[in-house]
């Protein structure tokens, strides 16, 4: 039987550099982690995450770290005993008792070193130093040449997360550290080396390879949902093939569409006695996918289908849910789970300038039927092709492919991240002068790796990527689209001038709730362009883009406050306005992935959940527009049209009220809708004119109520409409451990937000961004406070309106 020893605890680090500002210090060290929590935990260093505190730790990138535990072997037994390391952060020497088991340079791969001959019963010393990821990649770069990037950082020289040297949303942390656990893996005569589940609809195959140690007759055996396949192994075989056929299983369903059924699979190695020599576990699921990319009259399609059913991808882009991803447990993956599944989520993007995603982050994913779409990691850069880094990619990617294919979750291989973009649009040509930049990457090494080792799953090229070589990398009318000219160009009814077959990418900036901003920055005071707030602005000309997003839609904000109320509301506004528009299109555009769920530390971003994993009103504007059934208002040929939207596998009879009133609840017309709308279709009922046609566009909206919930269209940009000066009664109780409030509209009020996190940082709120007729209520509930004083609830900063931006 193979035993497993972790090696987690002793551990110290140092720094091996004579000039650092903590020479000649030891320092307890935690493993797996990385040496800036180490330091932060000593409190040799202040957090890196709040005021401009950053820049002032960016020598830790650029020391030496050594990490030394001591240990004993005690009765660990077996004819082999590896040292093995499932992620060493990156460039580094391993030694046990002074004798050199090998040397790494990769943060995304795992390593296995026989340590027998350096072993003792007692008295063990390892030893790990981690060189300078600087030194590394800049080192590279210059054996090979330097090739363009997004950013003035080495990153594409090493294979390390790309984001740790900084990103337009992140912190610059070049890490070192034992990121991934470590321990001695004992075992004789044979051990399961690679297993590789090939999972159908009512049939897995699964291949083996082992590693000998010697040669023995063997047994394999595989078991799942009861039934069992064995195999007989000849004294110097390596590889087998189990099949077990399941044909009453059940199959494993996105988010909305079934169950997600999940299945133990068990694979055991056992010697010719039957003792067990090793085993293998991992939890699959019976489902079939393809990427339908068929050519059609708009160009060709980029279609997920599941089980044969199509399924609208109404998905997030997922970065490392802190800079110092040794952080991110089962338990923080989780919360973030259930706030993109509360928030209508059916997919996460992994992007490429992360990680491949640790066990937990896909665990999770299978049980909560959300699907997944896996970057390699490569972002924003042309990358050498040549070795040191040729022969490192193969590999890692030869291990993460076997690592992740068991997930049903997991549906989707994708090249990169805007790198065949940027070769053909941000003058990469001229500068790389004919040198490689990571094309045979995506379009062989790559895509043949994938073919070979999990067939089941679609490889694409890059992100974006229109399928074919001839074809612009980014035009929307065929595969993957990024659209990034609204925030960086263009006001954001830009979007409504896009046709998308699916979209990847797409976002627009606000700042972090208050409470997260106030806890990151000690600016006194807070302002747009405070020190501490600018700091937390990482891209360029971020706030400018801010102010002149907000161009057209709300006036100039004079106040702090006003500032950051009337940003986030335009970033829910924005992405709202898009997606609508995108699921409004269906059939011919089947995915909206937007730009991004979370962020890695406290920042202004375009994300729906901030660095403290607090929701942003964009997070509740996706619980709208992600919603499975979507009724919106949208123009159609110079007219206006009511638009329903059914993501389910079951028909609806949409049944709408829809009414033209004017800001005081007068009605001008009213009329009703019916549509039936097939599983998985959307249809389009064209609107009379006189619910189409305003008599004042300054003071009159049309709404539409039903099962499909509460449409709205306005007639004309809030700058440009005469509200009434916002007035609500709040009355408030406490109940059941949490706060009710309740608000009722005596005037027309838009987008009624309560921010609870002004009151009670511990506190949220479940709905923002509600829309009251005079007369109308809504009931929120606040959780993590015991402040039920209604005086607390009812005015600025705590209650916001999109009023009150405009009538002052």
């Amino acid at each position: 039987m193979s035993v497993l020893r972790p090696l987690h605890t002793g551990w110290t680090v140092r720094a091996a550099n004579p000039d650092t500002a903590v020479q000649g210090r030891e320092f307890p060290a935690t493993v797996p982690g990385c040496v800036h929590t180490d330091l932060l935990a000593a409190g040799a260093i202040p957090d890196p995450f709040l005021d401009a505190n950053e820049r002032e730790l960016l020598w830790i990138g650029r020391t030496a770290w050594v990490y030394e535990t001591a240990f004993d072997a005690g009765d660990l037994d077996g004819e082999r005993v590896d040292l093995v390391a499932e992620g060493l952060d990156t460039v580094a020497t391993v030694e046990l008792n002074g004798v050199e088991l090998g040397r790494t340079a990769n943060m995304h791969r795992g390593y296995r070193f026989d340590a027998r001959a350096a072993l003792r019963p007692t008295g063990n010393r390892l030893r790990v130093r981690f060189d300078s990821a600087y030194e590394y990649a800049e080192r590279v770069r210059d054996e090979v040449g330097a090739r363009p990037n997004a950013y003035p950082e080495p990153f594409q020289y090493i294979r390390k997360m790309a984001s740790n040297f900084g990103w337009d949303w992140g912190p610059t942390v070049v890490t070192a550290g034992i990121w991934r656990p470590i321990g001695l893996h004992a075992w004789s005569a044979a051990r399961l080396a690679r297993v590789r589940p090939l999972v159908g609809g009512d049939r897995v195959e699964i291949q083996v390879d082992l590693e000998r140690e010697r040669p023995a007759a063997l047994r394999l055996r595989a078991q799942v949902a009861g039934r069992v396949a064995t195999a007989e192994l000849a004294p110097d075989a390596t590889t087998a093939t189990l099949t077990v056929e399941v044909p009453d299983a059940r199959r494993w369903w996105p988010r909305g569409h079934g169950e997600p059924a999940l299945y133990d699979l068990e694979v055991t190695l056992e010697d010719a006695d039957g003792a067990e020599l090793d085993a293998w576990h991992r939890r699959i699921g019976f489902r079939t996918v393809e990427w339908d990319t068929a050519a059609d009259a708009d160009g060709s399609r980029f279609t997920l289908v599941v089980n044969g059913r199509p399924v609208f991808v109404r998905g997030v882009n997922w970065i490392p849910d802190d800079a110092f991803v040794t952080r991110v447990d089962r338990d923080r993956y989780a919360q973030r789970f259930a706030q993109a599944c509360d928030a209508g989520v059916n997919y996460l993007r992994v992007w490429g300038g992360g990680i491949y995603e640790s066990d937990d982050f896909y665990d999770l994913a299978d049980e909560h039927g959300l699907l997944v779409g896996q970057d390699f990691p490569f972002a924003c850069a042309a990358y050498p092709e040549e070795e040191p880094i040729g022969g490192e990619v193969a590999a890692e990617a030869r291990e993460q492919v076997v690592r992740l294919m068991s997930h049903p979750s997991l549906v989707l291989w994708v090249g990169n991240n805007e790198n065949i973009w940027g070769y053909h649009d941000w003058g990469w040509p001229e500068e790389l002068a004919g040198r490689t930049w990571g094309e045979g990457y995506y379009l062989r090494v790559l895509p043949s790796i994938v073919a070979e080792l999990d067939p089941t799953r679609t490889y694409w090229p890059g992100s974006p990527y229109s399928g074919d070589p001839a074809v612009h990398p980014n035009d929307p009318a065929h595969g993957t689209t990024h659209i990034w000219d609204v925030w960086n160009t263009h006001d954001y009814r830009h979007y409504a001038t896009y046709r998308p077959r699916f979209l990847a990418e797409f976002g627009f900036q606000a700042p972090p709730t208050y409470a997260t901003l106030r806890r990151s920055v000690s600016d006194e005071p807070l302002a747009p362009d405070s020190p501490g707030v600018a700091y937390h602005q990482k891209a360029t000309g971020g706030n400018e883009k801010l102010l002149r997003g907000l161009a057209g839609h709300f006036p100039a904000p004079s106040t702090f406050d006003d500032w950051h109320w009337a940003t986030q509301l335009n970033q829910a506004r924005a992405l709202a306005f898009g997606i609508e528009h995108f699921r409004s299109l269906k059939p011919l555009c089947m995915g909206t992935i937007m730009w991004q769920l979370n962020d890695d530390w406290p920042v202004t971003s375009w994300s729906a959940v901030d660095g403290d994993g607090r929701r942003k009103p964009l997070w509740y504007a996706l619980q709208r527009v992600y919603a499975e059934r979507l009724v919106t208002v949208q123009p159609r040929d110079g007219e206006l049209a009511i638009v329903a939207v059914n993501d389910t596998p079951e028909p609806w009879r949409a049944q709408l009220e829809v009414r033209r009133l004017s800001f005081t609840g007068e009605p001008r017309a009213k009329t009703a809708v019916e549509a039936d709308v097939p599983a998985g279709g959307a249809v389009t009922v064209p609107l009379p004119p006189d619910i189409a046609t305003a008599d004042d566009p300054s003071t009159e909206l049309i709404v539409a109520d039903g099962d499909g919930g509460r449409a709205v269209w306005f007639f004309a940009e809030d700058a440009d409409l005469r509200y009434p000066a916002p007035q609500v009664d709040v009355a408030a109780r406490a109940e059941a451990g949490a706060v009710v409030l309740a608000v009722t509209a005596r005037t027309f009020v838009r987008d009624l937000a309560v921010f609870p996190d002004r009151v009670d940082p511990a506190a949220t709120v479940d709905r923002q961004l509600v829309t009251l007729l005079p007369g109308e209520s809504v009931t929120l509930t606040v959780h993590g406070t015991a402040n039920a004083d209604p005086a607390a609830w009812s005015a600025r900063p705590v209650l916001r309106t999109a009023n009150d931006l405009v009538t002052g």
